[in-house]
């Protein structure tokens, strides 16, 4: 009997009874609200428990030997398709110009409606095939001088549909992938494709090369919830003089010399691509990367001799990132919780407490009026 006393001696939560207990409806105002706002600290306790949160870790790349990809999808309005050429160079020397990989060139009329869509590798092969036919035939002397300056009959039909279609006011959008050597160089769109006497014939010089651009997107490699990509939804339209565009993905002290020199870097001041892993909760792993970028712009003069483009130079850092996802645990959920219900039950119990010895002290009647 007395061991029963003792352990119920430590009750913490001792029982009235049931006449004993005042129910008011002060108290059941402060119930009703405790009890609202119990619950909308559950729902958003609950929700900041479901929701991850990222870590950041770096470490040396290793990876060699690996394709970087390279995703774009850019509008110029102002220049036709058959003119448009995707090119790529690397530290290593590797040159390659109108890239036979997944890119795609979208025909646009003048309000930038798709009137047609050519895959970039079917024109290569094209070109390439029609070039070595070319050099198989036995030309006249005339027909070979001709071809020497490119004004054979297929460049004269060129420039007869090129001009017609810059006259009507066609564009061309480039989207796709460039798949490239894990090393620093750079890709551009520019008419450097073309022929330079045809070039001259169609545009009448370089001046009248218009690259205003818009990209749409400029990516290397997939996106993960959280990236920016600086370069997404940038327009650059050209009403007066035309020039040379180069973004930087890495920074130099002298931009003006891209033509002759595009792979110094200068160690003072260098912005990098940056190799990244997203790791997600469900322990997937997409690789990608993540740049920032300057922008720099050569209007044309009369001393300059290059032909105008689009360039995009970058270089890989040696630091990847790894971006994980992860979860709070289940026992900081549950101490929150408790915390949250209890420390609200305490503030209403007392609030109640206040409110009841208010109200009884204003409608308590006085004793001295009653002796009066």
């Amino acid at each position: 009997m007395r061991v029963k006393q003792a352990i119920q001696s430590l009750d913490a939560f001792p029982r009235a009874e049931e006449h004993l207990l005042l129910k008011t409806q002060s108290g059941a105002f402060v119930s009703v609200i405790g009890l609202v706002i119990m619950a909308t600290l559950f729902y958003h306790e609950l929700a900041y428990y479901l929701t991850t949160y990222t870590v950041h870790q770096m470490s040396v790349d290793l990876k060699r030997g690996e394709i970087l990809p390279i995703h774009v999808n850019i509008t110029f309005p102002s220049l036709p398709c058959d003119v448009v050429s995707v090119d790529a160079i690397d530290m290593s020397g590797k040159h390659e110009v109108d890239l036979d990989t997944n890119i795609w060139k979208l025909r646009l009329n003048s309000q930038g409606h798709i009137t047609g869509t050519e895959y970039l590798s079917d024109l290569v092969e094209k070109e390439h095939d029609a070039h070595n036919h070319d050099h198989d035939k036995d030309h006249k002397d005339s027909h070979e001088e001709q071809h020497a300056h490119g004004f054979d009959a297929a460049a004269e039909t060129m420039i007869k549909k090129v001009k017609q279609a810059l006259a009507n006011g066609e564009g061309c959008r480039v989207y796709g992938v460039l798949d490239v050597q894990r090393v620093a160089g750079n890709f551009h769109i520019s008419v450097h494709g073309l022929n330079i006497f045809v070039a001259q014939m169609i545009f009448d010089g370089a001046k009248h090369v218009n690259v205003s651009h818009i990209i749409h997107d400029l990516s290397f490699g997939p996106k993960y919830p959280g990236i920016h990509n600086p370069l997404d939804g940038t327009a650059r339209i050209l009403h007066e003089t035309s020039g040379t565009f180069k973004y930087y993905i890495k920074k130099r002290k002298s931009p003006s010399d891209i033509s002759s020199t595009i792979f110094v870097v200068d160690d003072n001041e260098i912005s990098l691509i940056v190799p990244t892993e997203y790791r997600y909760i469900s322990k997937e792993v997409l690789p990608t990367n993540q740049f920032s970028v300057t922008e720099y712009f050569s209007p044309m003069t009369d001393f300059v001799r290059t032909w105008p483009a689009v360039y995009f130079l970058y270089d890989l850092s040696p630091i990847t990132v790894a971006i994980k996802e992860e979860r709070r645990s289940f026992i900081h959920f549950i101490t929150r919780l408790c915390a949250i219900l209890g420390g609200t039950f305490a503030l209403t119990g007392m609030l109640d407490r206040w409110m009841y010895r208010f109200l009884e002290a204003l409608t308590k009647p006085n004793p001295r009026s009653g002796l009066l």
